[in-house]
């Protein structure tokens, strides 16, 4: 990819924000689309249910893996350049926090990435509910907070086992990389297949998951062409969730950046598929005691994914397609948690179970 027409022509900060804008419109209109949601997928998978959330996160997940390490063996991506392979990071934070995430979605109906897709549909629950989550997560990075997660992302790390590249541990070469990514691409096709998915929200699953390497591949392109230093990053929503709530408060210190044109794109995408489906409705809380839930859980998510580096999307999916230990340690935490919660929710409930199927 070069880009040295467009950086002839716009400031670095300025293309850096349009490319954030795209990937995440890209990323907005097909997770709209596809209902890409982790939350269900993992409840439909404890609960044994033969239904389409499962395979469409397998299919999201799977090509954003593919494609992130196809790209990085051909050298458009410098995946060791990525903040979760090129920096120290926590164990013990990838650990607590993905358990918390996994409550707190379970509690919110959501992932901090489908509460943002929801949200420009018309859901003010999600509305609400992101609101919260972002309001914690900056609490986290830089707040009142940050002591806490700071002494918790310090009792493990991965300076102690080595690194945090998976496949070196593991001893992961590129044929058994593509064998595992292509495993559950597979899975997710006769899933889809089993489940009589329409080609359109399969195709718009797979076109969620390519939102990933899209965005690492911008990156790393702009790291190569650009003059002032530039992070090689995917797609994630604690961090920039943080950030885009700031910018309604001040201009930022450090400059406007990939991650501050993300958020709104995922915003602008999912209202646009939306309005162009006829998807677009009202929604508020039923009631008192359901949105203490949705706000509790909000606020879990939150402060877990700013201690576990990452949410469903930036660990889940980009950090896995990384091999990042530390993001395949969150992401775990989070689906064993989403289903233990899930359970004591509906044993709470009187034995009521709530749909894995509820947009939120």
């Amino acid at each position: 990819m070069d880009l040295t027409y467009l950086l002839d022509h716009l400031s670095e900060p300025t293309l850096l924000v349009l490319g954030g804008l795209l990937v995440g419109m890209m990323f907005g209109i097909f997770a709209q689309q596809s209902r890409f949601c982790l939350r269900a997928a993992a409840l439909e998978f404890s609960r044994m249910q033969s239904a389409d959330r499962l395979p469409i996160w397998l299919l999201a997940f799977s090509s954003a893996l593919l494609a992130t390490q196809v790209l990085g063996a051909g050298g458009h991506i410098d995946i060791h350049e990525t903040r979760q392979l090129a920096s120290p990071q926590s164990l013990s934070g990838a650990l607590l926090g993905g358990v918390m995430f996994g409550t707190g979605m379970v509690m919110a109906r959501g992932c901090a990435s489908r509460l943002l897709v929801l949200s420009a549909t018309g859901n003010l629950r999600a509305l609400l509910s992101g609101l919260v989550f972002a309001v914690v997560a900056q609490a986290s990075l830089y707040g009142a907070l940050k002591p806490a997660r700071d002494w918790l992302s310090g009792l493990w790390t991965t300076v102690e086992v080595g690194g945090n590249d998976l496949t070196r541990h593991l001893g992961l070469g590129p044929a058994g990389v593509y064998l595992f990514g292509g495993m559950w691409l597979v899975a997710g096709l006769v899933l889809t297949w089993r489940n009589r998915s329409s080609l359109w929200r399969t195709i718009a699953a797979v076109g969620a998951g390519l939102a990933v390497p899209a965005a690492l591949l911008f990156t790393t392109t702009m790291s190569r062409q650009a003059f002032d230093p530039v992070s090689v990053e995917g797609v994630t929503f604690t961090g920039p969730s943080a950030d885009t709530l700031m910018l309604f408060l001040s201009t930022p210190a450090d400059g406007f950046d990939f991650a501050s044109g993300l958020v709104p794109g995922v915003f602008l995408g999912s209202f646009v598929a939306a309005f162009l489906t006829r998807q677009l409705a009202l929604q508020g809380f039923e009631s008192g005691p359901s949105m203490a839930r949705y706000l509790s859980g909000a606020a879990l998510m939150g402060f877990g994914g700013m201690l576990a580096g990452g949410c469903a999307v930036g660990a889940g999916i980009t950090g896995a397609s990384l091999f990042a230990a530390t993001a395949w340690v969150t992401l775990i935490g989070i689906w064993l948690s989403a289903t233990a919660s899930d359970r004591l929710i509906a044993k709470l409930q009187n034995g009521v179970e709530p749909t894995a199927h509820s947009s939120i």
